[in-house]
């Protein structure tokens, strides 16, 4: 696995977003393995820097990891390739001191877009006709619960696609939440 750490408390002063209050990237394997790792490295990291295992913000933007990297695994999965997550926390950069989770989980399936619509909103079908009782089909729509927007860019460098979801809370100190 390749992994890129970098955590830092300094904010920029000239008012725009900076690079990153905190950031952390992983590579999985895709597999379902890969997925709880990737949700509990998610959980961890958080956790570290200041966003309690109890938060809602560690259990909201975990939950939004573990989605992502599930659908990455179960719908994006290409033999002999692995997915990528990203987490970053940035100042907004309007001036309001809000925080900016952002998640974004990458896989080398282009093919195989999401079925809800981008922006957040389920569209018609978003369950993937999963039907009211089905255990499964239902992540992206607790993605969009969950997140203050979310949507789908091609992944940068190579083949593939990028799911992202954005979590936004109101405050800038970790014991906040």
């Amino acid at each position: 696995m390749n992994s890129t750490v970098r955590s830092s408390g300094a904010f920029s002063g000239i008012g725009e977003t900076p690079a990153g209050i905190g950031e952390f990237a992983m590579r999985y394997t895709s597999t379902p393995r890969g997925a709880r790792l990737a949700r509990r490295l998610t959980s961890h990291r958080l956790d570290e820097w200041g966003y309690a295992y109890d938060g809602e913000i560690n259990e909201s933007v975990t939950a939004i990891a573990g989605e992502l990297a599930a659908n990455a695994v179960r719908h994006g999965h290409v033999p002999g390739r692995d997915f990528a997550l990203r987490l970053t926390v940035s100042a907004g950069a309007d001036g309001t001191g809000a925080l900016r989770f952002r998640v974004e989980v990458s896989d080398t399936r282009s093919e195989r877009l999401s079925m809800a619509t981008l922006g957040g909103e389920a569209g018609a079908g978003a369950d993937g006709g999963a039907g009211a009782l089905a255990e499964n089909g239902r992540g992206l729509l607790i993605v969009a619960r969950l997140a203050a927007g979310w949507g789908v860019v091609p992944r940068p460098g190579g083949p593939g696609k990028t799911v992202w979801a954005e979590y936004v809370v109101a405050t800038r100190t970790p014991t906040g939440d």
